[in-house]
């Protein structure tokens, strides 16, 4: 099962845009497939604020046979859900 892991934090607009594009295509894709979305609120440790804390949304994906996290690219806010569908695809 592959995972995307979304490092935010609360009241991150840019993060919730992302979100909810994600759980869009979560809920509807066909190219992608099953996978999982967990979000890390970097206000919940130290070492996830000090790394991401200026950089949020960030994105990773990971997969249950490699069990690494490939960091995806921040997509554009004003990227619409199925421009963010196919740039995902690319990484998986």
């Amino acid at each position: 099962m592959i995972t995307l892991i979304l490092y935010s934090k609360p009241d991150c607009h840019l993060c919730e845009g992302l979100q909810e594009k994600i759980e869009k295509i979560q809920a509807s894709s066909q190219t992608l497939g099953e996978f999982q979305l967990e979000i890390r609120d970097i206000t919940t440790r130290e070492d996830w604020f000090q790394t991401y804390q200026y950089e949020i949304p960030v994105l990773f994906k990971s997969s249950d046979i490699d069990n690494i996290e490939q960091r995806i690219p921040r997509p554009s806010p004003r990227m619409s859900v199925t421009q963010l569908e196919q740039v995902l695809h690319k990484y998986w």
